[in-house]
């Protein structure tokens, strides 16, 4: 991986610091509903303060595509910001221009002030040079902690990061050296659990993964398409039964790269898609026309969990089954179980990452103890790839 310079490499003391973080955060009735990315923000946010800089937060928030749109604007996340902080922060009703001046001079150092949603100017996601200027003229030094939004060439992702010195915060040094961890430099033997509903949306990271990684489990939806392609019966499953090509290239990559993919066993199956439908477990060679697999079964769970045993590193990105409906849980909540437990007795380095994923180790109480959960979507997958991120790009020395 590229080096990057941190705070560690910067004295903040009495400078403005542009801090790029992203508080695009769920929100419901006028409240954050989940605050973790304001959390994930926090000690970055804390270090500039104690040390005598002058925090200036530029976030996007939303899809306003370049209008005003008050529904989108970030005043509504400030009570949660100062509740997180323990301290009053101030806001300007606009992230360029007079409005945002106003507030930036305004402050002394180790304040907070927070601007308006980045999004509110076309510049932005155009990466317009213009508005790259404007931004660039409330701050001396640039920091970028926001990892979910580095996929993107934004203005305040990536322009503004060859306009002003600019350094990784606390939150995007600990993800890039997580993922580093994982997958450049891993210990072996290295697991990737990959799950979700298609395989049509994750072809370029299951290419990916089979040149890198010795194990790699493939759940959810996207297993009964690797399944139907080895000619087996999947009823009435999810499956992109045109991908059954692709699924066999795949399977002909890995084989030829040393990588064992490893699929269901058994399943747990349904005619119904709720919540304690009726269900009951059958090899993956016995699906009968009207079930639908909807996890995997106990052989599926225990032969994982004795892979996962032997594997030094795992990064995991999305679920083996409908993990919000009980009793479909089961094998996402036991395997999620196994490496949290490995991860704390100091077997596995565990890193996992995307919405879906988050939400399934959290329900099953084990992110916690994950080494490295990233609340990034789009850009940790882009990672897995093998892509270059913009937004990390722009950080190297």
């Amino acid at each position: 991986m590229t080096a990057f310079r941190t705070l560690d490499n910067v004295d903040v003391k009495g400078k403005r610091v542009l801090l790029r973080v992203d508080l695009n955060v769920p929100m419901e009735g006028g409240r954050v509903t989940d605050a973790t990315r304001i959390e994930r923000a926090l000690p970055t946010i804390e270090e500039i303060t104690k040390k005598g800089g002058r925090v200036v937060l530029l976030s996007h928030f939303g899809r306003p595509k370049g209008q005003r749109v008050e529904e989108d604007s970030l005043r509504q996340i400030v009570p949660a910001l100062e509740h997180a902080l323990k301290r009053k922060i101030a806001f300007a009703d606009d992230c360029v221009g007079e409005a945002a001046a106003r507030v930036v001079d305004a402050l002394n150092d180790g304040d907070v002030a927070l601007l308006e949603n980045t999004r509110f100017h076309k510049g932005e996601e155009k990466n317009a040079a213009d508005f790259v200027e404007a931004l660039a003229a409330n701050g001396d030094i640039f920091v970028s902690d926001a990892f979910s939004a580095a996929h993107r060439a934004h203005a305040s992702t990536e322009g503004i990061a060859h306009r002003l010195p600019a350094f990784a915060g606390r939150a995007m040094q600990a993800e890039l050296e997580a993922l580093e961890s994982a997958l450049a430099h891993p210990e072996r033997p290295v697991m990737a659990i990959v799950g979700g509903a298609k395989v049509s949306t994750k072809l370029e990271l299951l290419g990916n993964l089979v040149a890198k990684v010795d194990y790699l489990v493939i759940g959810g939806g996207m297993a009964n398409t690797f399944l139907a392609a080895q000619g087996k019966a999947v009823g009435k499953s999810l499956c992109e039964h045109d991908l059954a090509g692709a699924a066999r290239e795949i399977l002909a990559k890995a084989e030829k790269a040393g990588c064992d993919i490893v699929l269901p066993i058994d399943a747990t199956v349904a005619q119904k898609f709720e919540a304690h439908a009726p269900s009951h477990i059958v090899s993956v060679d016995h699906v009968g026309d009207d079930d639908m697999i909807l996890d995997v079964g106990p052989k599926s769970i225990a032969h994982v969990e004795t892979l996962l045993a032997k594997c030094k590193t795992l990064v995991w990105n999305g679920p083996f089954g409908a993990f919000e409906l009980p009793p479909f849980d089961e094998g996402t909540n036991a395997v999620a179980q196994t490496a949290a437990r490995l991860t704390v007795e100091g077997k596995l380095l565990s890193v996992a990452g995307g919405g879906d994923t988050v939400a399934a180790l959290n329900q099953a109480h084990a992110a916690q103890e994950f080494s490295y959960v990233s609340t990034a979507g789009g850009a940790f997958l882009e990672w897995l790839e093998g892509k270059i991120l913009p937004g990390v790009a722009a950080l190297a020395r």
